[in-house]
């Protein structure tokens, strides 16, 4: 005679109950005492979906439904009064017949409802939150009130991409994006009437439903933006930034938005090598290091417009915004020559070094953001060269020019002025400015330029014949070997100093003895000043 109302089974959780005027979806089993079914919901594939109390119902089913929460399980016995009474249904329900539903209750909301919000985790920091033409990249699990899983970007391992607040999305999910940072995680729960509303998608989503989205936002950027920059160190002396037109060494974490890594120049153990305001490298990053120091570490903040685009490339995703932490090792100018600092310079200094003399010094060698390469004091042995022939870079030649013995300098070499784009495998990096620290402790006066050897006094009228010492018209190597030795022991003559005593003369011997027959006659030999301009080294 009563109505009678079971709860078979309800949710722990239960943030909302049916009220008068609320929208419901639900399934349901219609049964007679007996057992007798007469109706299902779930025969026809659908919720039976309507308004509870504004008798749409029969008045049973309007009062057993109110307090219901989503998941919950009710049996419902209706008296004839509160269902078909007396008159039943013609040819489905009998008079004064006893109603019984099994209620599932499947969604629930009210014309009133709005977009709520529930942000269950938030980052520390939030720089930047979500606006109107805001261009996003999302995950999402897109639910039913119920719980039941009606699509995921996550499933398609891929992004959700779109602008915010321009129509692009349901009017429920373009106002519950608005706010969020990146890193943020919130559930968004979107009544039918600010989604897909009375018909539904078409596919997945049925009419009326309520949609709940768990999202977790990965990336957001403006078509206005530019590249954003944040000084994370800047050395205290910076006599030099970067311009346009230099060329750049420099090691960078490449990361998304969100922190995930895509690439990394210290995980390949080499610098990333480039010119800069040239278009070798993505839009933002040629602007991004423009005005660096070497020694900086900046972090540059690109938007997709100024990287990689629509596309993305390889690990980064299409319309990515990207964060590069990097840090500047050095830079120079094609144009650039070498640099000298005089540190330390005697008073006494009159005798400076030139083309030919040679040297004897010790040196620290660095790169420019103090890296040591090489160093003579830790071999305990100075480095010997005859200044101006190739036997170091050329930088190094420039850079011991006019020095005198005990000065000190820093010698500064850019790198087509040092080992080039290849450097030294294992111990110069290819493009790399070199820093030596200089002194030099020994200084031999060489010979005039195009000169291996010098006589200290007059020459000898019979010169020929002094070398020919068996007076047989013809001097050998070995003769020609003696006599220049005897002549430096006896300081009448003088070698050029830093090279191999054999080899210097051989190289005179191979000069005079011109129809390279092994011996040199007296038609043959001449003294330099008789050659000719474009004559070779001789005597």
């Amino acid at each position: 005679a009563e109505l009678r109302v079971e709860q078979r089974f309800v949710p722990e959780s239960c943030p909302r109950a049916v009220r008068p005027g609320d929208f419901v979806r639900y399934h349901y089993l219609g049964s007679f005492p007996d057992g007798t079914r007469f109706d299902s919901s779930y025969d026809r594939g659908s919720t039976f979906n309507v308004f509870v109390g504004k008798g749409q119902l029969i008045a049973g089913m309007d009062q057993a439904l109110v307090g219901m929460c989503v998941n919950e399980r009710r049996f419902v016995q209706i008296p004839p009064k509160l269902a078909y009474g007396s008159e039943g249904v013609s040819g489905v329900i009998p008079p004064n017949a006893v109603l019984h539903f099994d209620v599932l209750l499947i969604d629930l909301w009210n014309s009133e409802d709005e977009v709520q919000v529930q942000t269950y985790f938030k980052p520390e920091k939030c720089p930047r939150t979500v606006q109107v033409s805001d261009f996003v990249r999302y995950h999402y699990n897109g639910t039913f009130l119920d719980g039941t899983l009606f699509d995921s970007s996550h499933n398609r391992m891929r992004t959700y991409d779109t602008y915010v607040g321009i129509g692009w999305l349901i009017p429920g999910m373009d106002q519950g994006l608005l706010g969020m940072c990146v890193g943020e995680k919130r559930i968004i729960t979107i009544p039918p009437f600010l989604a897909y509303g009375e018909e539904g998608d078409g596919k997945e989503i049925p009419g009326q439903a309520s949609l709940v989205f768990d999202v977790v936002l990965l990336d957001l950027h403006n078509p206005k933006d530019g590249i954003t920059i944040e000084n994370q160190h800047v050395p205290e002396s910076c006599e030099r930034r970067s311009q346009a037109g230099d060329f750049l060494r420099y090691h960078y974490n490449g990361t998304l938005l969100d922190g995930t890594l895509f690439d990394s120049s210290y995980s390949r153990n080499r610098t990333y090598d480039t010119y800069v305001g040239r278009g070798y490298v993505i839009a933002g990053m040629d602007e991004g290091l423009l005005g660096v120091c070497t020694g900086e570490k900046r972090r540059i903040i690109i938007p997709p417009h100024l990287g990689y685009g629509e596309e993305g490339r390889g690990k980064i995703p299409g319309s990515a915004v990207l964060v590069f932490d990097i840090h500047v090792v050095d830079f120079h100018n094609p144009s650039d020559s070498v640099s000298i600092t005089v540190n330390y310079k005697p008073s006494n200094c009159t005798v400076l070094s030139k083309k030919g003399d040679y040297l004897k010094y010790h040196y620290n060698a660095s790169l420019l953001d103090g890296t040591l390469l090489d160093s003579t004091h830790s071999l305990g042995k100075t480095y010997n060269i005859v200044l101006g022939s190739g036997q170091v870079v050329v930088g190094m030649d420039m850079g011991l020019q006019d020095m005198c013995v005990g000065e000190r300098r820093t010698v500064v070499i850019p790198p087509h002025l040092g080992y080039g784009e290849d450097g030294v495998e294992g111990e110069v990096p290819g493009s790399a400015v070199l820093v030596f620290d200089i002194e030099l402790l020994e200084l031999v006066s060489g010979l005039p330029e195009g000169y291996m050897f010098v006589w200290n006094g007059e020459v000898s009228p019979n010169l020929f014949e002094e070398i020919d010492q068996n007076h047989d018209g013809e001097v050998l190597l070995e003769e020609f070997s003696e006599y220049i030795q005897a002549q430096v022991d006896s300081g009448k003559g003088k070698l050029a100093p830093g090279f191999d005593f054999e080899k210097i003369v051989k190289n005179m011997f191979a000069n005079q003895d011109r129809d390279g027959n092994g011996k040199v006659t007296a038609e043959e030999f001449k003294l330099k000043d008789q050659e000719a301009k474009e004559g070779h080294d001789e005597l």
